[in-house]
């Protein structure tokens, strides 16, 4: 059974290894600066953006999910957007992927959001499997202009 719990700072190995098998699996790369940035800041209650940590039978973390708040204009409750989700390769298919979406969707709920939206990549076929049943496709497509720094 996987347990989903809050990120803690006991967690930092294990989360940086999952991290940079998530950056890795995007083909992409963070800077050392930008990661030690980010584990602050999902530690930080100052700062809104949050973490979870998906934790297998034996203690080991297999997964992290991080979402953050922002208010909308077509609602007046905030909108929940799950920036970042990976379980391990290993831990797939287990029902961690599911848990962490059903974390945050309950902390959404308990925070009068009203609705948790994420993105993917295209060809990401095993995730938007899961994707698909439990949560609906909405048609949009992403753009985005990258700014520098």
């Amino acid at each position: 059974m996987t347990e989903i719990r809050p990120l803690a700072p006991a967690d930092r190995d294990a989360w940086l290894a999952l991290w940079h098998g998530y950056v890795e699996f995007y083909e992409s790369e963070v800077p050392d600066e930008q990661t030690g940035l980010t584990w602050n800041r999902l530690l930080d209650p100052q700062v809104p953006i949050h973490g979870a940590v998906a934790v297998d039978d034996t203690g080991r973390a297999v997964g992290f999910v991080h979402w953050l708040t922002h208010a909308a204009t077509w609602s007046a409750t905030p909108y929940v957007y799950l920036e970042d989700l990976f379980v391990a390769p290993g831990a797939r298919g287990t029902g961690a992927g599911r848990a962490l979406i059903a974390h945050v969707s309950g902390w959404a709920r308990e925070h009068d959001a009203a609705k948790v939206y994420w993105l993917t990549q295209e060809t990401n076929a095993t995730a938007r499997a899961l994707y698909d049943r439990v949560a609906n496709h909405t048609g949009f497509v992403h753009y985005e202009i990258g700014l520098g720094s």
